[in-house]
């Protein structure tokens, strides 16, 4: 097989870019699409929908609103695909394909994503809906997982399978410096990160820790809040209700419950009977008026946020909390931005549904809907905040990415369902597929499907509104000729040119694909 040996070292156009960005004319801005001229931004707000591939978006959107193209963020003005692979993924396919283990020096970018396997564009995207199986088949053989995929966004740099800011080998010195660091630093940004599972997890863990296992709970916690000591931290992992000190350590706990560690924190936490949203609210508000720090720890026996639930409900979609003991996470957005904007600097803030990828690790297509729900009513609100008047944010200094690590389970959709029509889902007394997570979910009406229970290697989407959406430009089609397609490494880029940064990689790049796959 031959390949043409173009090497581009990927530092350059991001210097240029981090230069550049005053000097941009214009960038498309507001959810509805209109420009606004390039300013410095002050804001960063950024969403994960762990586990979140096009299909489940679609889904979500019929049950919700008829069509497969009605969430939030579908109005974003630039919406692009994403390649999501990591390090573990690009050796699995170069030993198959006789290829040289992974080299920041010399990536072979199709090794980590063939298109020409996987597809140029996401499968629920595809018209002719052609060679589904042999894609699946590539599409689930190796993909990342939650941990390295947060660390490219954050840091720029590929990683490991389980590697939380952290270089590739696990050299004793490979700590790499987040985006979040940068911008405390250089920028004096305000840090914020939410998820719905334990706040020690890998995707927020990346952005302000750093580990060589993404299990290795308690000393992620014990760095996030002893070292790093983000502005704004919720999430799950309670102790109480995880029945152990599985998340964080009782010492930090007991510190975060007596004297919020040293002043530094509110702290707001799951009790029983209580109103989670209206104690997680209150506690934002007496952060922001004593420039205090806000802390939220909630979380059910699993440690993760009890997902809302669905109505199967012909014609009339609902859905509900699961519990009031937690927020949703649009309580979490609104308590977040609440202490985070009150920081003239600026902030950054990653909020994160990560239920999305234990709904699909399951197969349970119901749990899917009310974590998708879950995400786009938080980023409705952010977009409420961001417009709302009387205040300093907006739209010309503000940048919003809402975006998946990766994809989960090959679901796929047959006939489409109605409005607020769920499919008929039957627990099996033997799993459907051969997956060390996934349950015995069946569809025996056939408008679902699942390939596995696993991560898989598709494309994802990505959507962004705000200022500064110009930076993208130069990274679509730049790994893979032909294609709108960037690298989540890209991400890393483009906020940090965003916010006035310039951190190049020092990745090298074969831009060339396989001769067979053109």
């Amino acid at each position: 097989m031959a390949h043409a040996r173009i090497i581009r070292f990927f530092a350059v156009p991001v210097i240029i870019i981090g230069i550049a960005i005053s000097g941009l004319a214009s960038a498309a801005g507001g959810a509805g699409g209109n420009r606004h001229p390039v300013v410095p931004i002050r804001h960063v707000i950024f969403f994960i929908g762990d586990g979140m591939q096009m299909a489940h978006e679609v889904a979500a959107s019929r049950y919700l609103y008829g069509a497969g193209d009605g969430l939030e963020f579908h109005r974003f003005p630039l919406q692009l695909d994403v390649a999501t692979w990591d390090v573990t993924t690009y050796n699995y396919w170069a030993k198959r394909r006789g290829e040289l283990p992974y080299d920041p020096n010399r990536i072979l970018p199709w090794l980590g994503y063939n298109p020409g396997e996987g597809g140029t564009r996401p499968e629920s995207l595809r018209k002719d809906g052609a060679n589904q199986g042999p894609r699946l088949a590539y599409l689930a053989a190796a993909a990342t997982d939650s941990a390295s995929a947060a660390t490219a966004w954050s840091t720029g740099f590929k990683t490991d399978d389980g590697n939380i800011a952290w270089l590739s080998g696990d050299p004793i010195d490979g700590a790499l410096t987040t985006l979040a660091e940068q911008l405390r630093l250089e920028k004096g940004f305000a840090i914020g990160v939410v998820s719905t599972v334990p706040f020690s997890h890998a995707t927020p863990a990346a952005h302000v820790s750093h580990n060589v296992d993404r299990d290795n709970y308690v000393a992620i916690a014990a760095e996030i809040l002893r070292r790093f000591q983000p502005e704004v931290v919720i999430g799950g992992g309670h102790p109480k209700w995880t029945g152990k000190y599985k998340y964080l350590s009782g010492a930090d706990y007991t510190a975060l419950k007596t004297d919020g560690l040293g002043e530094t924190y509110v702290f707001a936490e799951r009790r029983q009977g209580a109103d989670a949203a209206a104690a997680l609210l209150a506690a934002a508000g007496t952060a922001a008026k004593s420039g205090k720090k806000l802390f939220g720890l909630f979380g059910g026996a699993d440690g993760n946020f009890e997902s809302p639930v669905p109505v199967d409900k012909p014609g009339a979609p609902e859905v509900n909390p699961a519990t009031r003991e937690n927020p949703l996470l649009k309580d979490c957005v609104s308590a977040a931005l609440t202490v985070l904007s009150r920081d003239p600097e600026g902030f950054f803030v990653m909020f994160e549904q990560g239920d999305i990828d234990w709904a699909n690790h399951t197969n349970d297509f119901r749990r899917l809907i009310g974590t998708m729900w879950d995400l786009n009513e938080a980023v409705r609100t952010a977009v409420a905040f961001i417009e709302r008047p009387g205040d300093d944010i907006t739209w010309s200094d503000t940048l919003l990415i809402v975006t998946a690590d990766h994809g989960n389970s090959g679901m796929r959709l047959g006939e489409p369902l109605g409005v607020g029509d769920l499919p008929l889902q039957v627990k099996a007394a033997v799993s459907p597929c051969l997956s060390v997570y996934c349950d015995a979910y069946v569809y025996p009406e056939g408008n679902v499907t699942y390939a596995s229970g696993n991560h898989t290697n598709e494309l994802v989407r990505l959507y962004a509104v705000g200022s500064g959406l110009s930076l993208f430009e130069p990274y679509q089609g730049m790994w893979y000729s032909g294609t709108r397609i960037i690298d989540n490494t890209h991400i890393f880029h483009v906020m940090a040119a965003a916010a006035g940064l310039s951190h190049p990689s020092g990745l090298a790049t074969d831009e060339s694909t396989p001769a067979d796959t053109k």
